[in-house]
């Protein structure tokens, strides 16, 4: 049975007991990494491209390794919840208001604007770099986008799918298997921003990809709900696809 709204029950009602953790963790890793390789293999061979074209391939095809990715991603916690706990809403408190939109989006968008820009201002002179060297794996997938449909599956993709579904992972699943084992806030934010970053492959990425996740840590624990974290991710996104496109 469900949980009511933020988790409130009713007097004198059992806890629901929780069993997932680490392990669906590691599990989901594993299946996001074998589902994402599976899919490439398969889009190659079908498409009669090698691993040299994987940085061309249309956005429709990356789309589909997505698809592999976000299965592990999102299988995880799906299962994980459904067979030890009570589901996604209340196990992962996977919730959100309308306020969540302006409150995650606004902090989100400034973060992209204000905040890392001044940040990574220091580090990419001392590293004789610019902001195109930053933009770099945002602008590959961007440059793919061709016309009406090219740009609505890079919303899809970029927009959308990516942010929803690594919140429940990552916000969700990951930081309450951390909090569970009895971290406090700060570690468990900690440790789960900075595998999160590490996640993404991107070493000139890495600081910025950690202080985004430990923002949105901050903003599913502050907030008690993936709503507010969900919104930002939207909008910290959305900022550099709009960007590149008008460009």
């Amino acid at each position: 049975m469900n949980a009511a709204p933020d988790d409130v029950r009713a007097p004198g009602a059992p806890p629901v007991q929780r069993w997932w953790g680490l392990g669906d963790v590691a599990a989901g890793f594993f299946l996001a990494i074998a589902g994402s390789q599976i899919a490439l293999a398969v889009v190659l061979g079908a498409t009669g491209r090698d691993a040299g074209d994987v940085d061309d391939l249309p956005l429709s095809l990356v789309l589909v390794t997505q698809l592999g990715l976000w299965l592990g991603l999102l299988g995880a916690p799906v299962m994980a919840t459904r067979l030890k706990g009570s589901g996604l809403v209340a196990d992962l408190r996977l919730r959100i208001r309308w306020r969540d939109l302006w409150v995650g989006g606004g902090i989100g968008a400034a973060l992209q604007l204000v905040v890392l820009p001044l940040l990574y201002w220091p580090l990419l002179e001392f590293l004789d770099k610019g902001s195109s060297d930053l933009e770099e794996p945002a602008r590959q997938l961007t440059d793919r986008a061709d016309g009406a449909i090219g740009v609505v599956l890079l919303v899809l993709i970029v927009g959308l799918g990516a942010p929803v579904i690594e919140e429940i992972f990552y916000r969700g699943l990951f930081q309450g298997a951390l909090r569970k084992r009895g971290l406090g806030p700060v570690v468990s934010i900690g440790v789960m921003s900075l595998v999160f970053g590490a996640s993404h492959f991107e070493l000139l990425q890495l600081p910025a990809l950690v202080i985004f996740g430990a923002v949105a840590g901050w903003l599913a624990h502050r907030y008690a709900r993936l709503g507010p974290s969900i919104a930002a991710h939207v909008a910290f996104n959305m900022v550099t696809v709009v960007a590149l496109l008008v460009r």
